[in-house]
């Protein structure tokens, strides 16, 4: 019977892995230099304790349109190496791109391989690409794993040229931190080459073929901590140079002047940020070098993210913004807007009082009105002109004063308490079925940036969700206090036919409290961009916005995922 092993997936995860194309370029690589004993790669076989296995067996002559389990269709051959060859394939039965690996089931390395591709997939870290099958069926070896179609592999980033301090300090961060989880678990990856990092489109990075490529090329190591955190360091110094830390080029980098050993990056390259420039020291220390300001090496991941952290924050590049051509203020003020405006009077010197209403006039006021007018007929007759004014001034203090308490005045109507923005103290994703979306994204649904959001994967089934495969998706936010909620205007990503929004009054931002337990304030469905819920008589403190419909979308690189019913919410504001 086929030996088979399947690491559970989200039926709508939209991720996919980049070809290996570099790797296809570097077949020879994986071979000593004679010359110093170093691999092309910057690895140091001998020193390290790294064996390699014989010649293996021959892989098998398979090409496009070959179907692997009645599911995996293979497209392309992206490597062909060493025995195996890697594709990019398609899942027939969720209909989404994968990357697929393939051996001879009586090749040398098959066994390892398995066993690394499992030990991999129960890992389930989100910062690896994930390992989604392992099977051993008719004679072959095969490990499908996840496709990422509009990631930027981190040999393409550093041929553009070298990396600004904060996005420089992200690399090693989420890179280091990653690994020392993998090791925290026994699971080293021995092949942290440029072509291994992929860099999505909201700025994270993700690490793929952990274990699985070394496995698949036959390299281990006696010290296996120190080998990776070597390789974090060589990233590191490439990102800040454009050069690769030895003297070989490799990864479409040029290696450092040969006899002069490894040199600290800002003498390669004016600069350099010198926090960084000195990580990368400590963590290449391994090979001989000496950090400038004299700090232990860094041996391990652990040891190299702890040291990240404990460095000042460099912060990202302040954005320029570039002000309209024809910006000006707008005068409007209260009772000019809309009103012809004489020629050449400036808006400014518009009157901005409006004419008091006049007065309104009851039945009693009338009578007298007409009593006065008479006794002023008679006044002129007499002459009294000024006497004619007066009671004409008089007539009509009574009569306003009689309408004074027969209504009231417009200025004395109550005034209306305008609304005031709630200020957003925090977020968090709510995902009580334990499979979040995106987790770091709910923070960049409260800070004024309309081009960041929290975004869900994409789904074949739609636009409801429920009854189905989901009960929603959404976010719950923290008012800091117990407000009055008058109102919720959401700016999401993608409009069309339809989105469906609820309000729920939320007890915390927990990201796994029941549903049941919480009251529904409102639910709108709009088909836009934009949507607007008005709620009556809400007072709390959290709200969770909750999403049980989405539009049908096509692929969007900005978001790195593919074609399906998605959303995703890009700003949030809180009135009451």
């Amino acid at each position: 019977m086929a030996e088979r092993s399947t690491a559970a997936v989200d039926v709508a995860d939209n991720s996919g892995d980049e070809p290996l194309a570099a790797e296809t370029a570097q077949a020879t690589t994986d071979g000593v230099d004679t010359q110093n004993g170093r691999a092309a790669d910057g690895t140091m076989p001998e020193k390290d304790g790294d064996r390699r296995n014989p010649a293996p067996a021959a892989a098998p002559e398979l090409h496009s349109g070959h179907k692997l389990a009645r599911r995996y269709r293979l497209e392309e051959c992206v490597t062909r190496l060493d025995g195996f060859s890697s594709w990019r394939a398609m899942d027939e039965k969720l209909r989404r791109a994968v990357g697929v690996h393939l051996l001879p089931a009586d090749h040398a390395r098959a066994r390892a391989v398995l066993a690394a591709a499992r030990s991999s997939a129960l890992l389930g870290d989100p910062r690896f690409v994930q390992v989604l099958d392992a099977v051993e069926e008719n004679d072959l070896v095969y490990v499908v794993h996840e496709w990422l179609p509009d990631a930027t592999e981190l040999t393409a980033i550093l041929a553009a040229g070298p990396m600004e301090p904060h996005e420089a300090y992200q690399l090693v961060s989420q890179i280091s931190q990653a690994m020392a989880a993998a090791h925290r678990e026994g699971l080293a990856h021995l092949r942290l080459t440029p072509s291994a990092i992929l860099r999505t489109s909201t700025g994270q990075y993700r690490i793929r073929g952990l274990a699985v490529n070394a496995a698949l090329r036959g390299i281990t190591s006696e010290t296996p901590q120190r080998a990776d955190t070597e390789a974090i360091g060589a990233l590191l110094y490439a990102s800040l140079t454009q050069r690769w830390p030895y003297e070989n080029d490799a990864y479409g980098l040029t290696g450092l002047p040969k006899g002069v050993g490894l040199i600290a990056p800002d003498q390669v390259r004016a600069g350099v940020h010198r926090g960084l420039g000195e990580l990368a020291m400590r963590a290449l220390a391994n090979d001989g070098a000496t950090a400038s300001r004299q700090e232990p090496a860094c041996t391990t991941p652990e040891e190299l993210s702890k040291a990240v952290a404990a460095m000042p924050r460099i912060r990202p590049p302040e954005p320029t913004f570039t002000a309209p051509p024809e910006y000006q203020h707008t005068t409007y003020q209260q009772g000019s807007y809309g009103r012809p405006q004489g020629p050449g009077l400036p808006s400014a010197q518009v009157l901005s009082i409006a004419p008091p209403p006049p007065p309104l006039q009851s039945r009693t006021g009338r009578v007298l009105k007409w009593g006065v007018a008479a006794l002023l007929i008679a006044a002129l007759g007499l002459g009294s002109w000024q006497l004619a004014d007066a009671l004409l001034d008089h007539s009509t203090q009574g009569s306003s004063g009689s309408n004074q308490n027969s209504s009231p005045k417009a200025d004395e109507a109550p005034d209306k308490k305008e609304p005031a923005l709630l200020p957003v103290k925090g977020a968090a994703e709510y995902y009580p079925d334990g499979k979040p979306q995106d987790l770091e994204g709910a923070k960049n649904t409260f800070d004024e940036d309309t081009s960041t959001y929290w975004r869900t994967r994409y789904y074949l089934d739609g636009p409801d969700m429920t009854p189905g495969f989901k009960a929603g998706l959404g976010v719950v936010y923290d008012l800091g206090s117990e407000q009055d909620v008058s109102e919720a205007s959401i700016a999401l990503k993608y409009a069309g036919d339809h989105t469906t929004v609820s309000l729920y009054k939320a007890s915390s931002l927990s990201s796994s409290a029941p549903l049941g337990s919480m009251d529904k304030i409102v639910t709108k469905r709009t088909s836009s961009s934009t949507l607007k819920l008005t709620t009556e008589n809400l007072k709390a403190r959290y709200v969770l916005v909750w999403i049980t419909a989405m539009p049908k979308s096509p692929a969007d690189p900005s978001t790195g995922s593919g074609a399906g019913f998605k959303q995703a919410i890009a700003e949030v504001k809180f009135t009451g």
